[in-house]
Parts: structure tokens; sequence; C-alpha cells
């Protein structure tokens, strides 16, 4: 199996493996790596270890070296410009009238390429912007459209629960949320109480997904006929959490709650 070090470009970004090509590098160390889009700078956050092939995307890119200080600061001089090729493009969005909004702008490693991310209701035609920008700046422009989930991961914030999003802090991909997620779990189906800042259904609501589909599975269902210690009844109600089930008991006429352990199926 090859060895591999996992490295990350941004803050809860996505992790891609490299080739360490036989450098000492350990985790919270930064490299100097070729990618496809040429060399980049990031932080090692996957340690020397082996994986099987089916995971990586071949050929495997290869470290270049260990980030030197001279690294860094290229690093932080491309932070620099970043901020004001972001103020730029501002102005050069409001002269062509589009109808676009800026997110985030990102220079390469070797300043091969600007990266300017936006979003924008339906398609916008940037070609003239670009032109723009390419004699602003003398080098190869990209303008990369995102979705409103991109756009909260990168602006960052709060969520609902007062925390710091989970997109922007340790989410490294975005994986698919359904409603029927907060049907299991049963939240309230209000759009405002299930969705983040981002207008999306919450990341979240697929933390303890697979827990509550087993406990569905081991549970008895509503409506299903059951026997009891107390005798038939019929389950009106369950409560995943506490793995109890409210039964409407025939000969008692009341409904009492049992643990799941205590509840039989009735054979039919």
């Amino acid at each position: 199996m090859p060895e591999v070090i996992g490295v990350r470009f941004k803050k809860a970004g996505k992790i891609y493996y490299f080739d360490p090509q036989d450098i000492d590098l350990k985790v919270g160390d930064y490299a100097i790596v070729e990618t496809s889009r040429g060399i980049e700078f990031g932080e090692v956050v996957v340690g020397k270890k082996e994986v099987e092939e089916e995971e990586l995307v071949l050929p495997l890119k290869s470290v270049v070296r260990k980030a030197s200080i001279e690294d860094h600061q290229k690093m932080l001089e491309n932070r620099k410009k970043e901020e004001e090729a972001f103020e730029i493009c501002c102005k050069k969005i409001e002269e062509h009238k589009l109808d676009m909004k800026l997110i985030d702008v990102e220079y390469t490693f070797d300043g091969n390429k600007i990266i300017f991310y936006f979003t924008a209701d339906g398609r916008v035609d940037f070609r003239e912007l670009v032109k723009n920008l390419a004699s602003v700046f003398r080098t190869r422009i990209e303008l990369r459209q995102i979705g409103v989930r991109d756009e909260a991961k990168m602006m960052g914030g709060l969520g609902p629960c007062g925390r710091i999003l989970c997109c922007s802090t340790f989410l490294g991909d975005f994986e698919p949320v359904s409603i029927r997620m907060a049907k299991d779990q049963n939240l309230s189906l209000n759009p405002t109480k299930i969705s983040g800042i981002c207008g999306r259904l919450m990341c979240c609501l697929r933390y303890e997904s697979d827990a509550y589909e087993d406990a569905k599975e081991a549970s008895p269902d509503v409506g299903d006929e059951v026997l009891t210690p107390e005798g038939e009844g019929k389950v009106v109600n369950v409560n995943l959490i506490k793995k109890n089930v409210s039964v409407e008991l025939y000969e008692a006429k009341k409904v009492m709650e049992f643990p799941w352990e205590e509840v039989d199926e009735k054979k039919s």
C-alpha cells in the first residue's frame, strides 16, 4: 500500500493525500506540494500512513519540500494581495453593473492564478469583467460561482445553536441532508427551526441520523399491536431517546409506558 500524508489548504477544507517523498513531516507542519493547479502551500493534518489505492486519486501528487520561513512569508504576502484584489474586483463588478456578490479571493501560491469566488441568482456574463481583471493583475483569472452552503463555509458566522458554524470549523465536505432526518428525530419541520444561516437544512441533522435509524429498526412502530406485562394493546407513541413505547391497553383502557424489552410484537 502507498504511504501518504494528508494536507489541507484552508481551514475546514477538504483533505488531500500526497506522496511524502521521504521528507520528514508531521501533523502541524506546513508543506509545499504539487497540485493540479500548480505549487501550493498547505498544512499537514494527517501524518504518514498507508492507504488502499482505491482511496486515492491517481497518479498521486508529491510533496515538494517542507515549508521554509520564506514560504511562510510569501503566503502572508499573498493574503495581503488577496485583500487588495477583493476591493478592486468589487469596484469592477460595480462598474460593469453585474448582479453578483463577491465572496472570497484566492491567490495560488506561485501567483500564476487568482480565483474569485462569487454567488449569483443565475448565470452571469462576466467575460468583460475577466478581461478587465486580467489587464489589472497581469495573470490568469478564474471566476468561480459557488452555492450558498459554500458561501457560509467561507464567510463563517454563528449557527442557531450559538456556536461557530460547523462547516467553517471542521467539516471538510458537505454530506447530503434530507427532511426525513428531521422527521426521524421528531424535530419541528418549521424551516426556520431546521435551517442554517445558509438557508439550507442544517448539517448537524446528519450527526445523529444513523443512531436514530438503528433505533427505529429496533423499536416497534406506531400502530403495532403488542403484548405487554399489563396485557395486549396498540403502540401510540415511540420515544427513541428513552427507548420507551406508549401503549394503549385494550382491557385497562388507558395508555401506559413500557421499555422496549418488555414489549413483544403480537403474532397475527
